[in-house]
């Protein structure tokens, strides 16, 4: 099998803003689904893995845009596994338009978790062997933030359409809450250049989660997202987000 793997996606409506660009939570779902498909090829199914009671989970991600793609645009997504770590399976997805160009490229942590006890498996503990390369023109891999208390507060709930068929908030759900934080005008002047997203616990139906957020002056996003009714806070989720003016 070979070590990359390439795919073609059309970009819909489904994929885009109210400003028909690429909305980021759609790139990373599509990372998702090309890399979900070629660790098939180099493992095991999802279906494989539940016998074996497995799943996989990313920890973090780092999203970058060079370009945003737009409704209707053809991109050409290519994926790799990089060298696995001590703890995770780091794979690589980059996007092109058709004549070549650079268009983003995610980072992402992959971690094996155990479906009952819902606890990582480190790697050569699950079974699963993969053989993977870093090729250099990958970005940097997405590492821990900071917990931080931020300004502005919101809370937002878990509901059916955030849910994944491990019964968890899809990881691409997130970039999704946050960006609801911002008004439509902002989303019209602004686009993410880069983000990082680090998964600190899994999030579950009806969990509610606050939200503590600061966009500063030059467009730099922070945010901590902790469970609501917790006796011991504990943190689920953390960005750090760059957006840029639009250039019309």
């Amino acid at each position: 099998m070979d070590i990359i793997y390439e795919k073609e996606y059309v970009l819909t409506d489904m994929h885009s803003n109210a400003f028909g660009r690429a909305k980021p939570a759609a790139l990373l779902a599509l990372a998702q689904d090309i890399a979900g498909e070629h660790a098939t090829l180099l493992s095991d199914s999802w279906e494989g893995l539940q016998k074996k009671h497995l799943f996989w989970a990313v920890s973090r991600h780092r999203l970058e845009i060079f370009c945003p793609p737009r409704t209707g645009e053809t991109l050409l997504l290519r994926t790799w596994p990089m060298v696995t770590t001590r703890v995770a399976y780091p794979r690589a997805v980059e996007g092109y338009r058709k004549d070549g160009t650079l268009l983003f490229r995610v980072v992402s942590l992959w971690i094996l978790m155990d479906t009952e006890s819902r606890s990582l498996v480190l790697p050569g503990k699950g079974g699963l062997t993969i053989n993977g390369c870093n090729r250099g023109t990958e970005g940097p891999l997405p590492i821990s933030l900071s917990p931080g208390h931020y300004e502005n507060q919101a809370v937002r709930t878990v509901v059916y359409s955030d849910l994944d068929r491990n019964q968890h908030m899809n990881n691409t759900r997130y970039l999704d809450w946050i960006e609801d934080l911002m008004p439509l005008a902002f989303h019209r002047d602004h686009y993410l250049t880069s983000c990082m997203i680090c998964y600190h616990q899994e999030l579950l139906p009806d969990q509610a989660l606050s939200l503590s957020w600061q966009l500063r002056e030059g467009g730099l996003f922070s945010l901590d997202g902790h469970l609501t009714n917790s006796a011991v806070e504990k943190r689920i989720f953390s960005a750090q987000i760059q957006y840029a003016p639009v250039v019309l």
